[in-house]
C-alpha cells in the first residue's frame, strides 16, 4: 500500500505522471471494511441514469459513467477515495486507455475530474452527502442508539472533496424516501444551491445541454419515483431497450403499410 503523504520520486530525465504515479492497477478497487450497496435502489437507479444519458455534443466514446466505484482524488494521499453513487466524467474514453474496463477512477491518471456527481441519501449518510447543507428533514430514518456514528474526521467529507478537491461543477442529491431533489452548482470556489423546477420537478445542466428530473414510472418491473434525464422540452430520454423497441415498432408499422404481416416473418 502507498502510505499517507506519498512522495513522488524524481528521475532524470523526468518521467510522466502516467509512469510515476499509482494507477488503478496499483490501488484497491474495494476495501473490506466498507459496506456494500445499502439497498436495491442503489443498484437500479444508477443503471437508469446511465442508460438514458445522451449528450448531444459528445460521442459515446467521449464520456464515462461510474457507480459505486472508488474515485481516487488526492495524489498526496493516494488511498484517499470516495465512492459516489453515480458520476459522469466528460472528455475521457469509455474504456481506460481505450481497451480496459475500469477497476476504479484515478483522477491524476485520467486527467479529468467528474462533471456530475449524484448521491442517493441513505440512513446515516445524509450528513456526509450534504455537508453544511444538511437539514434535519434530510434525515432518512432516526438512527438506532446502538449504531456507531460514522467518523468524518479522518478524511475530508464528500461535499468537501467534490467542492474543493475535485471542483465538480454539478453535485446532485436525491432522496427516494421523500422525493426531494437538491442541486448544488459550483460558482467560483463554492457550491450554491439552485432552485428546482416544480412541474416537472427537474433541473437543467446548461453546459451539457441536458436536464435531470424525477420521473414516476416503471423501470425493470418496479414502479417508483426515479431520476431520469430529459431534453429541453421536458421529454424523458429513452433507455437503450426502449429505443430498440421503438425502432422495432416503426419497422413493424412500415411492413403493415406494405401489406406484410410482421408476425409472419
Amino acid at each position: 500500500m502507498y502510505p499517507t503523504g506519498y512522495s513522488i520520486g524524481q528521475s532524470d530525465p523526468p518521467k510522466s505522471p502516467r509512469e510515476t504515479l499509482p494507477t488503478m492497477y496499483d490501488l484497491p478497487s474495494e476495501f473490506p471494511e466498507e459496506p456494500g450497496l445499502p439497498d436495491e435502489f442503489h443498484d437500479l437507479q444508477p443503471q437508469l441514469l446511465s442508460r438514458t444519458l445522451a449528450l448531444s455534443d459528445y460521442s459515446r466514446d467521449q464520456w464515462f459513467t461510474g457507480s459505486d466505484l472508488n474515485l481516487y482524488y488526492d495524489v498526496h494521499h493516494p488511498l484517499w477515495h470516495k465512492r459516489p453513487d453515480w458520476f459522469l466524467a466528460v472528455g475521457v474514453p469509455r474504456l481506460y486507455d481505450d481497451h480496459d474496463l475500469r477497476r476504479s477512477y484515478v483522477v491524476w491518471q485520467e486527467g479529468v475530474a467528474p462533471t456530475v456527481v449524484v448521491e442517493f441519501l441513505s440512513p446515516r449518510t445524509e450528513s456526509e452527502d450534504l455537508g453544511r447543507f444538511y437539514q434535519e428533514r434530510d434525515q432518512v430514518e432516526p438512527e438506532a442508539e446502538n449504531l456507531e456514528p460514522i467518523d468524518l474526521n479522518q478524511v475530508p467529507g464528500k461535499l468537501d472533496v467534490y467542492e474543493t478537491y475535485l471542483r465538480v461543477p454539478h453535485y446532485i442529491v436525491y432522496s427516494r424516501y421523500t422525493q426531494r431533489l437538491r442541486y448544488f452548482k459550483l460558482i467560483g470556489r463554492q457550491y450554491q444551491e439552485q432552485a428546482i423546477d416544480s412541474l416537472p420537478k427537474a433541473l437543467w445542466l446548461e453546459d451539457l445541454n441536458i436536464g435531470l428530473g424525477i420521473w414516476e414510472g416503471e423501470f425493470e418491473g418496479i414502479w417508483g419515483h426515479w431520476l431520469r434525464w430529459c431534453n429541453a422540452d421536458g421529454r424523458w430520454l429513452p433507455t437503450d431497450t426502449e429505443t430498440a423497441q421503438e425502432r422495432a415498432d416503426r419497422l413493424a408499422q412500415r411492413l403493415r403499410e406494405l401489406g406484410v404481416d410482421p408476425d409472419q416473418i
